[in-house]
């Protein structure tokens, strides 16, 4: 039977040190997963000590999926005092411990006690089924296991400040290249130009790269490279060293662009573009860490962590921008969702 806790006491705890809310007339300790809630800590902090319920289920205030009822039950750490029911009472929950065999039992998916790539390369899932479980969020409290090889384990676990550290002096050397050319101006213009020009990659990388859903072919290998790629991403949306791009991906990725930058660029402008493009990279992914782990800055990056967590958890077929919503007004996918 759960340990029963008075409504007073639970009031007690109404900050970001110690946070406990009532759900249902269960009483949940979620002052770990503060600095990790999607709609950022602000919002369970302006209830914390309190009831809610009618907040959890009410659409217009702050609408949840499914995954954020299981995500809440891992907190539970016992019943509310008052008004408890037989069935209420009963109800089991483990506190601050992802419930990784009810999920396992639940979707008959991946088992995340254990390396996720290897079972899915032995599975045999449908392509709907595939996508309907990849983009369900799940929620663990450190690093999933993804390879589980000793070697190849380390290469997919990145630090966001790993992308700064190792792209920046790129754009330094691309800027002193072009700088050498004398034209000052042109440089700087050049490398306003690869900024746009990263913009609009961001959102068509995103969009049909990373989002090739509907032109998945119904075959195992090609679950596995778009959950190798992406689909990881929204099955855990909130690990912390898979958020940014390993810098191996990087220079996969980025090999081609930069062959056709000097391609298509006369030698200054190369530079400058490049240098331009790879700045607005850094920006992106040290912004899609800061949307995803951070209490964030009330002008445009609040509404834009919304729209970001809008499409990891309500419909991930639109907002594809994560640094702007311009593209996804351009092209006629910019997500619609209650604030």
């Amino acid at each position: 039977m759960l340990k029963k806790i008075r409504s007073d006491e639970v009031s007690k705890h109404n900050s970001a040190d110690s946070c406990w809310v009532i759900y249902n007339n269960k009483v949940y300790n979620v002052t770990e997963f503060i600095q990790d809630h999607p709609g950022g800590d602000d919002v369970i902090l302006d209830y914390a000590g309190r009831d809610i319920t009618k907040v959890m289920s009410d659409v217009n205030e702050h609408e949840h999926s499914e995954s954020a009822y299981d995500i809440l039950e891992e907190y539970c750490i016992g019943q509310l005092a008052t008004e408890i029911s037989t069935q209420e009472a009963h109800k089991k929950c483990t506190p601050n411990e992802t419930d990784i065999n009810s999920d396992i039992k639940k979707n008959q998916f991946l088992d995340l006690s254990k390396a996720l790539i290897p079972q899915l390369m032995r599975a045999r899932f449908t392509k709907e089924f595939y996508l309907e479980q990849v983009h369900k969020p799940r929620y663990l409290p450190g690093p999933a296991i993804f390879f589980g090889h000793p070697l190849l384990e380390p290469l997919t676990k990145t630090a966001w400040y790993v992308v700064p550290t190792v792209w920046i002096p790129y754009v330094g050397y691309q800027l002193y290249h072009s700088l050498q050319f004398g034209n000052s101006t042109g440089t700087a213009m050049s490398f306003a130009l690869g900024v746009i020009i990263w913009s609009l990659l961001e959102y068509l990388l995103h969009r049909f790269f990373f989002h090739l859903d509907e032109l998945l072919p119904d075959h195992q290998a090609a679950f596995v490279l778009h959950f190798t790629i992406h689909g990881f991403h929204h099955y855990l949306p909130m690990d912390r060293l898979r958020l940014v791009m390993p810098p191996t991906l990087a220079v996969i990725i980025a090999y081609p662009l930069v062959r056709l930058g000097y391609f298509l660029f006369p030698p200054m402008m190369a530079h400058g573009v490049i240098a331009g493009g790879f700045f607005g990279y850094i920006l992106y992914d040290c912004t899609h860490y800061y949307l995803h782990h951070a209490k964030v800055y009330e002008i445009h990056f609040k509404e834009m962590k919304k729209y970001h967590m809008a499409h990891h958890y309500k419909n991930y077929e639109g907002g594809y921008g994560i640094t702007s919503k311009i593209w996804d007004h351009c092209f006629g996918t910019k997500l619609k969702y209650t604030n």
